[in-house]
């Protein structure tokens, strides 16, 4: 496929291209162009769930074990597995759907730092996206659910983004599973004491939208008894 910058640089032949990309009304193209391009990818891969976690995370770390483990059963339970594209928690469910030959999907961040993308994503699933915004656009519309393992702030930003849209009624309700309780136990106790109990600034019911499992047969349970009751769709 055409990469983003090639099509513009196609469709506006007559700009100055260095304008364009330094100009803000133009590069509202680059970010449309980005857009049209996970649309057109993702929209024809069927189920996916999304596996999250940090990019630091070695082979030898039971995370990364578990976050392959738990890639590999959701293949076998019909999902393909989407990721961040890159090293670490990333890799290892990239590449438990790729030894079990379920669809791996990589939407990978340029970034001048830490992310390249690993060598198990599908090479016709592998999106790379300039812009933090649009590639969490395709994780929250196309994934099933969200798994979350240990990880740092992007971790946490795709975390709490879909605990907010899901709070807001902006997108459907999908499973949101946490994995590694001595991880997020002190996140949780400081939600439920603060967020919650002190400052009532959630609800009690919003303390349901997340749920908190150690084993990768739990994590996988918890989504198919979701989708055995309701129909799997886009989120919006």
């Amino acid at each position: 496929m055409i990469e983003n910058d090639d099509l513009l640089k196609e469709a506006f032949k007559e700009k100055d291209w260095q304008e364009i990309k330094s100009n803000d009304t133009w590069s509202t193209f680059r970010i449309i162009a980005e857009l049209i391009q996970g649309f057109d990818k993702l929209s024809r891969i069927g189920p996916c769930v999304s596996i999250f976690g940090s990019a630091r995370t070695k082979p030898s770390n039971v995370y990364y074990k578990i976050a392959e483990e738990i890639a590999a059963k959701l293949t076998q339970s019909g999902y393909g597995v989407i990721t961040g594209g890159g090293p670490g928690i990333m890799e290892a469910g990239n590449l438990g759907a790729h030894k079990e030959g379920g669809k791996s999907v990589g939407l990978n961040i340029v970034l001048p730092f830490e992310q390249t993308s690993n060598p198990y994503i599908d090479p016709d699933k592998l999106i790379n996206f300039d812009h933090f915004f649009t590639r969490k656009v395709m994780f929250v519309k196309y994934s099933q659910g969200f798994v979350v393992m240990p990880g740092g702030f992007g971790t946490l930003d795709e975390l709490f983004e879909s605990l907010t849209l899901i709070q807001t009624l902006k997108i459907g309700h999908f499973p949101i599973i946490l994995v590694g309780k001595k991880y997020w136990a002190g996140l949780i106790d400081w939600i439920k004491e603060q967020v919650l109990e002190e400052e009532h600034n959630i609800n009690a019911e919003d303390m349901d939208l997340m749920q908190i499992v150690d084993t990768a047969d739990e994590a996988v349970k918890i989504i198919n008894d979701f989708y055995s009751k309701y129909i799997l769709k886009p989120n919006f």
